[in-house]
């Protein structure tokens, strides 16, 4: 009999691709049993219907719940989801709404203790937020995955930063509250690892041939016109089933929240007994090779 892990992806789809590439490898996983989706980021709603429509051209009907589309403190950032232009070329639900992320996240959490895998793969204000409510939650997860941060000072220096480090800098202090809560296993990804992950479409051609992926490709096509395809979230989805593909660091994880240059920056410290893992190396080509066996 095949094991299954029950999953809760948090998500701001609708913008980078790998979102999308993410939440297609989730539904074609024979040993995910996708719990729920829930929506972070500027226009929170139309990101679950982005969602919705590629669950539904996978033939899959996985609960969906709109979340904060705006992060804990003000803020003159609002990122919309460019993607979401493409939604009239695929059928997706409408009514989506807001702000009801947090109950169902703590709800199913509750329901199952021990045995939800949480995969954030976008800012962190639902997460924070469900921490907050219920201060108990983090231990009752089975783990918690997330792709956030930078860990190489030689990436912290490009041009980029600190805003390239997106999921931690759209957030800060919600992802200052993540990295101050405790959760079984607590493993993130970084750009230090995912940035090795750029796959050029001409590089596998058939990747987009099936009606699940070209709807991927539909929605991601505003960001592949103006940045390459790279993999970020999709590694920390397929550690959760195959976490040789990484080799990893344990040690503590401090968020910046005070220094303007700095937003969000994630510093690492190893320490064999710290509450935190970090992804230190991936084996391209094997995760490649285990991505495309799935969705393809």
């Amino acid at each position: 009999m095949r094991t299954t892990k029950k999953v809760l992806l948090d998500t701001d789809i609708g913008g980078d691709i790998d979102d999308a590439l993410c939440l297609a490898y989730l539904l074609r996983h024979p040993s995910c049993e996708l719990m729920g989706i829930t929506t972070v980021s500027g226009e929170a709603e139309r990101r679950a219907m982005v969602a919705d429509a590629i669950c539904r051209a996978a033939g899959r009907h996985i609960p969906i719940m709109a979340g904060a589309d705006k992060p804990l403190l003000p803020s003159p950032v609002y990122p919309t989801p460019d993607g979401a232009s493409r939604l009239s070329n695929w059928e997706h639900g409408t009514f989506f709404p807001s702000y009801q992320a947090v109950d169902f996240m703590r709800k199913v959490i509750r329901d199952h203790p021990h045995e939800i895998s949480l995969l954030a793969v976008g800012q962190l204000t639902n997460v924070a937020v469900l921490f907050l409510t219920d201060p108990e939650i983090p231990m009752l997860l089975k783990e918690l995955h997330v792709m956030s941060g930078v860990f190489s000072q030689e990436l912290e220096a490009s041009a980029d930063m600190p805003m390239g480090n997106w999921n931690s800098w759209a957030d800060p202090h919600a992802s200052a509250i993540v990295y101050n809560t405790q959760a079984p296993i607590h493993i993130t990804y970084g750009l230090n690892v995912t940035t090795q992950l750029v796959l050029q479409k001409d590089e596998r051609p058939d990747l987009f041939r099936s009606r699940l992926m070209r709807c991927v490709e539909d929605f991601g096509t505003p960001w592949l016109e103006r940045h390459h395809m790279t993999f970020h979230d999709p590694l920390a989805a397929a550690c959760l089933f195959e976490p040789g593909l990484c080799k990893y660091r344990r040690g503590l994880v401090e968020v910046d929240t005070v220094h303007v240059d700095r937003w969000g920056m994630m510093s690492f410290r190893e320490d064999g007994n710290g509450l935190y893992t970090i992804a230190s190396s991936v084996d391209r080509d094997a995760f490649f090779a285990h991505y495309f066996s799935v969705v393809c």
